[in-house]
Order: structure tokens, then C-alpha cells, then sequence
């Protein structure tokens, strides 16, 4: 079984950066994608970002050039650079790790002012 942790969320003003991590325990992280999800107030949970065993990377076109997904599985990590960021970005972000059965965080809340 794996377990997911989230962390790096805060609140940061528009414009703003923050760096999000992902640590993954129990398995190795280099058997699995990588997807980076995020759900806002009211919202349903939506999809921002994924990075494949080989570091392929795909962004949504809402995040497209502010944000980066990175991964390090030596470290068994996973990371969402955000920059310049917007008070439409304010969600509960979410780890993904679609290999195994629901590895899924329990999410790191990212709140933006204005």
C-alpha cells in the first residue's frame, strides 16, 4: 500500500510563487506516473498536471507556462512549482499516483488573494 503526503501549501498573494511536494512511502515512485489535481471552493476536483516515469510532462491549459511539475524518485518525491499566481488558483491541491489502488493525499490548501 501506498501512502501519499502533500505539503508546501499556503497563502500567498497574486503573483506570488509556491512549491508544492508530494512524498510517496511504501512503493517506489518509479512505477508510476505522477498527477498533480486540485479542487476549488464549490468546484469539482480537475486535473492540472502530470508527469510520466520518463518525465514526460502534460499541463492544463489553465496552468500552462506558470506552473512545473517536476519529480525526484530517488527521494520518492513529486513537486507543482506554481508561479504568478492567481486567486482562481485557490483549491485544495492534490497527489496522484495512478499505479496503485487510491494513492491519493490527503491534499495541501492553496488559498490566493487578491
Amino acid at each position: 500500500q501506498v501512502q501519499v503526503v502533500e505539503s508546501g501549501g499556503g497563502l500567498v498573494q497574486a503573483g506570488g510563487s509556491l512549491r508544492l511536494s508530494c512524498a510517496a512511502s511504501g512503493r517506489s515512485l518509479s512505477f508510476s506516473a505522477l498527477a498533480w489535481y486540485r479542487q476549488g471552493p464549490g468546484k469539482e476536483r480537475e486535473w492540472v498536471a502530470g508527469i510520466s516515469t520518463t518525465g514526460s510532462t502534460n499541463y492544463a491549459n489553465t496552468v500552462k507556462g506558470r506552473f512545473t511539475i517536476s519529480r525526484d524518485d530517488d527521494k520518492n518525491m513529486g513537486y507543482l512549482q506554481m508561479r504568478n499566481l492567481k486567486p482562481e488558483d485557490t483549491a485544495v491541491y492534490y497527489c496522484y499516483l495512478p499505479a496503485f489502488t487510491n494513492a491519493w493525499g490527503q491534499g495541501t490548501q492553496v488559498t490566493v488573494s487578491s
